[in-house]
C-alpha cells in the first residue's frame, strides 16, 4: 500500500446532540473537537443531529415540522404580481 494517501481511520465518538446520545465507532472522519469517553481516554467527537435514538423513524414518536414558514415563504416567491 501507499503511504500517506489513506485517510486516517481512528475511534470517532458520535455526538446527538438533540437526545444527548454517544456512541463509539471507527471512522475518517476529520474533526478537531475531543470528548473523554467512559473508558478514560480522549477521542474525537463529531456532533450530529439526528441519530436511531432520536430519529423518529426508530422510535416512534412523531416530530412538529414548522411547514408554516416553508408555505409562506414559497407564496411569496412564486405569488402572481
Amino acid at each position: 500500500m501507499k503511504k500517506e494517501i489513506h485517510p486516517n481511520y481512528r475511534d470517532v465518538v458520535f455526538f446527538d446532540t438533540s437526545s444527548d446520545y454517544k456512541f463509539i465507532t471507527k471512522s475518517t472522519i476529520e474533526t478537531s473537537e475531543t470528548i473523554t469517553w467512559e473508558d478514560g481516554q480522549e477521542y474525537p467527537v463529531y456532533k450530529i443531529e439526528v441519530s436511531s435514538n432520536s430519529h423518529p423513524f426508530y422510535t416512534g414518536k412523531k416530530m412538529m415540522l414548522d411547514t408554516a414558514g416553508r408555505v409562506e415563504k414559497f407564496n411569496r416567491r412564486y405569488a402572481k404580481k
